[in-house]
């Protein structure tokens, strides 16, 4: 077990993915600059900051609707906070210097068409500023739309689960600007927390530039756009995502089943063309129980990889955080294809 604050943060995987920064005397980072368009290639970004929290969580610019309405366009999310080493990586250590940080949210839900969180799905943890964390696993930090965060940790090296040495709260008491909220089978070879850290700021980055062209049912009626259209984007090169309704029904409370979508980038796909079915392998998921915020739960999310339909068929291939057992299954969900 972790003897210092640096090991617990590595073996807990509360780091976080970032580029150091120059030590500023201001925790907060200016935006950066925009030059000319014709000065600098990059200057035309399409990303855009469609909200912005400050440390307490406030809105300070843009606005809540307009994130959801982004990311119901199937927009890509990335959030950048900022916050300093001896707060959030090593309390022991006497280096404030401050750490800018950029997360890839690939993972999107919209619940209830209103409200939106990002999940991390591609992560090792790392331990800053030099090396990987301890061991094999996946970091899917959540970070809801009000800056309120989680994160559940699959191991992934089959080693039998290690009982915590401290409780929760306690691991956490010289870190504070750490909030936990609430732990779960810290057990188990599949922990998580929810929790607030107060970083600097929370700017939701988007880049809205997907086109929907296809919307169907779960049994592939074509509500808006068409299949044909969506094989011939994709056959000239570009990105494809998915937005599939309702997929974590299965782990929603039985008398309060809440609304939802959740958007993934697709892989390789697929177009039958006398049948005109369009198949979809898409990156990998995690599927949370749906509520508002999204939370983590004892057995209350997965992860795994979808293979959707134009007919409204989906294969899940998921993943038993526990045990890390895969289950196959089919169902049918309406889906809404995007295309960039």
């Amino acid at each position: 077990m972790p003897t210092n604050r640096r090991q617990f943060l590595r073996h807990a995987g509360l780091l976080s993915l970032a580029a150091a920064a120059p030590a500023s005397s201001s925790p907060s980072v200016p935006p950066p600059a925009v030059g000319r368009r014709g000065d600098d290639p990059l200057a035309a970004s399409p990303w855009h900051c469609a909200l912005e929290l400050d440390e307490q969580r406030r809105p300070i610019a843009g606005s809540a609707a307009d994130l959801a309405a982004a990311i119901r366009r199937g927009a890509d999310l990335r959030i950048a906070t900022a916050f300093r080493h001896n707060e959030h990586i090593d309390p022991a250590s006497d280096n404030p210097e401050v750490i800018r940080e950029v997360a890839d949210f690939r993972v999107t839900y919209l619940l209830e068409d209103r409200w939106t969180a990002g999940l991390i799905n591609l992560r090792q943890p790392v331990a800053l500023p030099d090396d990987f964390g301890p061991r094999p696993s996946l970091s899917f930090f959540l970070y809801n739309q009000d800056g309120t965060q989680a994160i559940a940790r699959p191991y992934l090296d089959g080693v039998p689960p290690v009982p915590p040495a401290a409780p929760a709260a306690a691991a956490h008491a010289d870190m504070p600007r750490f909030h936990l909220e609430a732990a779960f089978d810290l057990e188990t070879n599949a922990p998580s927390r929810n929790f607030i850290y107060d970083f600097d700021f929370y700017r939701y980055w988007v880049c809205d530039n997907w086109t929907e062209v296809l919307a169907h049912d779960r049994n592939g009626r074509v509500t808006t756009g068409s299949v044909e259209r969506l094989a011939h984007e994709f056959y000239r090169g570009r990105e494809v995502k998915v937005a599939v309704s309702g997929l974590a029904d299965e782990l929603a409370e039985p008398d309060h089943p809440i609304p939802h979508e959740v958007i993934v980038h697709c892989g390789s796909c697929y177009y039958y063309t006398r049948q005109q079915l369009f198949i979809a392998a898409t990156h990998p998921l995690v599927r949370v129980k749906p509520a508002v915020p999204l939370r983590y739960s004892s057995q209350g999310w997965d992860f795994g990889w979808l293979l959707p339909r134009t007919d409204g068929q989906v294969v899940r291939w998921l993943v038993n955080p526990r045990t890390l057992k895969f289950e196959r299954t089919r169902r049918r969900h309406a889906l809404r294809w995007f295309v960039r």
